[in-house]
């Protein structure tokens, strides 16, 4: 979706204008100057076009803690990464120098940006704002965010910029799906992304370097194996957060995390030499969070206790894999190394098993049976609080393939009481579907709702897919 950035001075009413846009008090409203220091976004409920807002700590300002050089940090990576962006004045404090500066700043900046005055409650005020004008922006809105006084006209403004970017983020998407199964090649710094993207294509297309984070930006880079087409997405390593010390590192994680989410599968690399790591854990994490198929890859393997014999390391890095990143226990994993070229087409292979067992979901009969038996083998424990217990009535499953050509299908339950389904059950009743229906790289997704008995005809019963 397209982003929209509010930038501003400390204390102007980015925040409350954020939350009138977002339609929910979300971001911290205070006079104190600086609440807000980081970056705090949420989807637009006041305007036509879906859009991201992006609320940003107040720049310019001096706070007591010395946080001002990372707010400012937080504006400039708003204002990099928007399509819009909505510069906040506030109209009775009238025209300051920390504004001139800013808009110094931003007129130099690459998406458009209006200028917007707050505070501004009637129509006779707005004629004592003149002074605004030498700022050099072509739009000035005048709004109050706190009462909602011109809030449909500053979102109009908003749609006639990205109406037509949200337009063309369609269409890409739809040029992407003919582009094969995009794989996004994730990882921690020097864990040998690039090099096993080079291995792949079988030449020296990324820079490859012992230098953590050589990688700053996703490359997209096409590739045909067996007649299937793929698009590889080789991204900057990416470590934890408060060791990223510069803006450009930051830009490259958030590019990374994007290229996550417009994947059709992640491909998690690691290094085997040194084990798997902390870092491994929240990327891994995030990969579950957004719900992705996954492949492991196991990379350095000939790196990898090298004292031992084959089938012993094999044995060990396994068992490593398995105890170590448990909670993605649906993933497979490729022990190979990219250095040497062993067993890297299992990479490619892997994936197109993986895709495969996507699109061969159990038909609704069946995840019924499945279903079913599993409450009969191990019926849910009464619930005390509410003296019931729970009950399924049906189940089927709803597959939005149009943006993937890896589809992750959400299993629907229909339930007496969704108030009922403890996590251990839910947790039970995954485990359980898995054991019937492997379908090893996709999560399992339940969607749990409330339906009386009542309401299930053989008319009413919706059809599976």
């Amino acid at each position: 979706m397209p982003t929209v950035a509010i930038v501003g001075r400390p204390n102007v009413g980015k925040s409350a204008l954020f939350n009138r846009l977002a339609g929910r008090k979300i971001a911290i409203v205070h006079d104190q100057p600086g609440v807000t220091r980081d970056r705090i976004s949420a989807p637009s409920k006041a305007t036509k076009t879906a859009c991201t807002l992006i609320d940003t700590g107040g720049i310019g300002g001096t706070l007591e803690d010395g946080f001002e050089n990372l707010v400012s940090v937080e504006a400039d990576i708003a204002m990099e990464t928007a399509d819009l962006i909505l510069f906040v004045v506030d109209a009775h404090d009238g025209l300051t120098t920390i504004d001139e500066a800013l808009a110094r700043k931003l007129r130099q900046a690459k998406p458009p940006v209006s200028l917007v005055l707050n505070k501004v409650d009637d129509k006779k005020h707005e004629q004592a704002l003149s002074d605004f004008a030498s700022l050099g922006f072509a739009e000035m809105l005048f709004v109050s965010a706190e009462h909602g006084r011109n809030i449909g006209q500053l979102c109009d403004a908003i749609d006639a910029v990205i109406a037509p970017l949200a337009s063309e983020e369609a269409e890409a998407v739809e040029e992407a799906e003919a582009v094969g199964i995009k794989l996004a090649i994730v990882g921690k710094p020097n864990a040998g992304k690039s090099s096993l993207v080079n291995a792949i294509l079988k030449d020296e297309r990324t820079i490859v370097s012992d230098i953590a984070g050589t990688t700053r930006d996703a490359i997209d880079l096409p590739y045909t194996f067996n007649g299937e087409r793929f698009t590889l997405i080789d991204t900057a390593g990416l470590r934890p957060r408060g060791k990223r010390d510069n803006s450009i590192e930051v830009f490259s994680a958030m590019r990374t995390e994007k290229a996550v989410r417009r994947s059709d599968l992640c491909v998690l690399v690691i290094d085997l030499a040194a084990g798997i790591s902390a870092q491994d854990r929240k990327i891994a994490q995030m990969i579950l969070e957004e719900r992705k198929p996954c492949l492991i890859v196991l990379n350095k393997f000939d790196l990898y206790q090298p004292k031992l014999d084959h089938k012993e390391r094999m044995k060990q890095a396994t068992e490593h894999v398995k105890r170590e990143l448990f909670f993605l226990h649906y993933a497979p994993f490729v022990i190979c190394s990219a250095k040497e070229g062993t067993a890297v087409s299992q990479v490619l292979r892997q994936a197109l098993k993986i895709r495969d067992g996507a699109k061969s979901l159990p038909a609704t009969g069946p995840l019924n049976r499945i279903l079913q038996s599993a409450f009969t083998q191990n019926p849910p424990a009464l619930d005390r609080s509410l003296k019931r217990r729970l009950k399924l009535y049906y189940a089927t499953t709803a597959v939005n393939e149009k943006y993937s050509v890896v589809p992750v299908p959400v299993i629907v339950l229909f339930v007496n009481d969704k108030r009922l389904m403890a996590p251990a059950y839910e947790s039970y009743l995954v485990n359980h579907y898995r054991k019937h229906h492997p379908a090893p790289g996709i999560p399992v997704v339940l969607s749990v709702r409330s339906r009386s008995r009542r309401e299930w005809t053989p008319k009413q019963k919706p059809q599976g897919h």
